[in-house]
């Protein structure tokens, strides 16, 4: 059984002031422009302005600690959050890039000392990624980009340049 999200924050954050990145892997594009469409849709409705939501497209999910790294150091934003789609084949193909990204996020994180959302999703099959971004009607699950969202406007509040908050 699967349990979705993290839970109520103890405080309510307002996204207003901050300013979002959204970078994103083209590849599985029916999936991951799902996800997409849940996490904008969420940092509207927490008070993220059109235009403090910038949108990052790169080619697959190897290529987004680059243009994670890169976008953190403009200066630009206060919280990026990376989305990804990663789905098990007969190779170990999946577990190198999976493995690579994450720990590539995590230092870039460190490093510029601004939060960075993980939002790639490893699948071992594509119904998982389906059922993850909303998108199979038949088991009616979450879209994973709302959740992501939340994280951002929550983490930018706490630990964003502009960090505002209301309770």
């Amino acid at each position: 059984m699967a349990i979705k999200g993290v839970g109520a924050p103890d405080q309510v954050y307002d996204g207003n002031g901050l300013r979002v990145a959204i970078v994103h892997a083209r590849w599985n594009a029916k999936i991951i422009d799902a996800l997409v469409t849940g996490a904008v849709g969420r940092l509207k409705e927490l008070g993220v302005l059109d235009e403090s939501i910038e949108i990052i497209s790169v080619p697959g999910s190897y290529e987004i600690p680059l243009a994670v790294q890169k976008t953190l150091a403009s200066q630009r934003f206060d919280v990026v959050i990376a989305i990804g789609v990663l789905i098990k084949g007969s190779t170990v193909h999946f577990e190198y890039i999976a493995e690579s990204v994450t720990r590539s996020l995590m230092q870039i994180q460190l490093k510029e000392n601004k939060p960075v959302i993980y939002g790639i999703l490893t699948c071992l099959t594509e119904l998982q990624a389906l059922e993850r971004a909303g998108l199979d009607e038949a088991k009616a699950m979450h879209n994973h980009g709302i959740d992501w969202a939340s994280a951002a406007v929550e983490m930018g509040c706490k630990f964003g340049d502009k960090a505002t908050t209301s309770s």
